[in-house]
């Protein structure tokens, strides 16, 4: 068997999809699998949808999620360079090559100008709602001879170029999720493979891209498989082998509905932004759909590549569930140094205004230190601004009744008494009073246990649980600390 090659061939029209995401993971762990290629392939033919920057965005996401391609298109020191012998990549540098394969169509008799404008065909399709019809060309062109149609176009005439269907046939194709897929011709219409701008239809230029890149699976989402027929046809057309179609089922939402914006983060760009480790979301994205023999819930790349098959991919929509998410991501951040969580800690904690930028450089210890102490309380990293605001807020916000009733137990004004008392002959807290006041203050007022801690912290954080109170004490400091204990006996006490 030739050596299997496979491609993710976004747009680019904006931000790098979830859903797109996993097809080009799916692609990257089966040509790892298969000790094949994958290659990146842009299909930029429709340029009213272009977006600048779009493909620096894309690439690097995909290299940021540890998706990369081995040949294609790439960015180096800022600039859009190309690799590999199949070039050019981009859609819109292959014209010469589309053209040269459209005149082979014409002169076999597979495609044909179209010179219907916009009105007729608008006018055609109302009527066919209106019958119930199936909505598509009626071949009025289909028998203009190539003769005629060239005269028209040398006087100038706008045109398209239709691909030429067979009346009534089967075409049949397999596609490794689904099987067996048959459709007639008469339930498809003539598709257009080069529009009036001269630029190919996504039809056209997959087929063609597809080919010479020697392709040998074709793997997309499930929306494009009533395409798959023209494209199977075309491969025929002319005279190629037809790889394989892998077409997948799509990302849902819980209501099992198509993960869209209006439901809240779709592109991979939001989740990055909020702290999303490149290693719990690849993870994650991976199960959705496919499940692997060994019923594991955390899996490294290579121990994806190992076990990956489309075999085991679901013909049915999987579900991105983001609780899910951020149970799988979760266990990514616990496993990470706290000095990597502190880097990505960091420009959430400034963004809330917690630190400053000089603060980056002299308190770095200190910023760490809290972050270690949150790192077993988040699920993604922008969690931190909501879990530390504890630390940077003096006014007691009692988190409900219950630390309300702590703060008001008859041992509360003692505690409250020796802590004062034991700030007092100190300039600034240190590890060893951090980790020694509590047993100084059970010793000096006679209370332990639960009766002690529990005050202790509610008072310090309006929490009745947390990080470890000794960590808590070493972080607020004894300014901090003095502020917050006037505050609770001015307003609670």
């Amino acid at each position: 068997m030739s050596e299997v090659r496979v491609r993710f061939a976004p747009s680019p029209t904006g931000y790098l999809h979830i859903g797109s995401l996993r097809t080009a993971l799916y692609d990257y762990l089966f040509a790892k699998n298969k000790g094949g290629k994958y290659i990146l392939r842009i299909e930029d033919t429709d340029q009213s949808r272009y977006m600048e920057g779009a493909i620096e965005n894309m690439i690097e996401v995909l290299t940021w999620s540890g998706v990369v391609h081995d040949e294609g298109v790439f960015i180096e020191e800022g600039k859009i360079v190309q690799k590999g012998e199949y070039g050019p990549y981009i859609q819109s540098e292959r014209l010469h090559i589309y053209k040269q394969y459209i005149e082979e169509l014409l002169e076999k008799g597979h495609a044909y100008y179209c010179f219907c404008h916009k009105e007729r065909l608008e006018k055609i399709r109302e009527e066919q709602k209106e019958k119930g019809l199936m909505l598509g060309y009626d071949g009025h062109c289909r028998d203009i001879s190539i003769e005629e149609a060239r005269e028209r176009v040398e006087a100038g005439e706008e045109y398209v170029i239709r691909l030429k269907f067979p009346k009534n046939r089967d075409i049949v194709f397999h596609d490794i999720i689904r099987g067996k897929i048959t459709i007639n011709t008469n339930d498809i219409d003539d598709q257009v493979l080069l529009k009036s701008d001269g630029f190919p239809t996504y039809h056209f230029a997959v087929v063609v891209d597809d080919h010479l890149m020697k392709i040998t699976h074709i793997v997309r989402g499930e929306e494009w498989l009533p395409s798959a027929p023209k494209h199977a046809y075309l491969f025929e057309a002319f005279g190629w082998d037809t790889p394989e179609f892998v077409h997948l089922p799509t990302v849902l939402n819980k209501e099992k509905k198509k993960l869209s914006k209006r439901h809240g983060d779709v592109s991979v760009e939001d989740f990055r932004a909020k702290g999303y480790l490149p290693e719990g979301l690849v993870n994650y994205l991976a199960l959705v759909g496919w499940s692997p023999e060994s019923n594991k819930e955390f899996f490294t790349m290579d121990e994806l590549i190992e076990e990956f098959s489309f075999e085991r991919v679901s013909n049915t929509g999987g579900v991105f569930d983001k609780d899910k998410l951020d149970w799988v991501n979760e266990h990514y951040i616990r496993n990470k140094s706290v000095d990597e969580i502190t880097e990505l800690a960091i420009p959430h904690l400034l963004e809330a205004g917690y630190i400053a930028q000089e603060d980056i450089e002299n308190r770095y210890n200190w910023i760490s230190l809290i972050v270690s102490t949150l790192q077993e309380r988040i699920s993604y990293v922008a969690e931190i601004k909501e879990q530390a605001h504890f630390y940077f807020c003096n006014e007691i916000k009692p988190e409900n009744e219950e630390v309300v009733q702590m703060l008001k137990g008859e041992q509360v004004p003692a505690l409250i008494q020796t802590f004062k008392e034991e700030l007092t002959q100190i300039d600034e807290i240190d590890e060893e009073f951090s980790t020694t006041i509590m047993k100084k203050i059970q010793k000096a007022t006679g209370v332990k246990g639960k009766n002690l801690f529990m005050p202790v912290r509610s008072m310090l954080t309006g929490q009745l649980h947390g990080p470890d109170l000794d960590k808590i004490i070493l972080i607020l400091g004894k300014q901090n600390i003095l502020s917050r204990i006037e505050y609770v006996e001015k307003h609670i006490l």
